[in-house]
């Protein structure tokens, strides 16, 4: 889910992806229980909740990824930050953007360090900023 190709990255807006991200979120909630997926992550029953109410604006793509591994059709959650934080190497090599061009093409107030840090996983990326990269790098890559 969070490492699918953006069909038309030109037509689809960073707000649309991430509604999509947490539709996906809410249905393996849906299928699991909160219970049930508060019990197999570090989150509680109150921030699953949250998270599938829409009142979380700040999910983290680690929590996605936690929530969304409770479901079998998707990795661990270790596996699954790794495979998204390769997803988003990848397609920055491939698109030619290093974190200037992608900072300004996000247009965020984060510095090129600090996005470098979440580009990489040593800082907390929210899904709403993940969107946001996944969306412009879309638009950035030739294929």
């Amino acid at each position: 889910m969070l490492t699918e190709e953006i069909a038309d990255p030109e037509a689809t807006s960073a707000t649309e992806i991430r509604t999509r991200y947490l539709a996906a979120l809410t249905a393996v909630t849906e299928e699991r229980g909160v219970d049930a997926v508060a019990g197999e992550t570090d989150l509680s029953a109150e921030r699953v909740e949250a998270i599938v109410a829409g009142d979380a604006d700040d999910v983290t793509l680690e929590e996605a990824a936690a929530l969304l591994a409770c479901s079998p059709d998707y990795p661990s959650a270790e596996d699954y930050l790794l495979e998204v934080r390769d997803h988003l190497m990848l397609q920055m090599s491939s698109a030619v953007v290093d974190v200037d061009s992608l900072r300004r093409g996000i247009e965020t107030e984060l510095d090129a360090k600090e996005l470098q840090q979440k580009v990489e996983g040593r800082r907390a990326m929210s899904l709403s900023e993940y969107a946001r990269v996944t969306q412009y790098l879309a638009s950035e890559n030739p294929w």
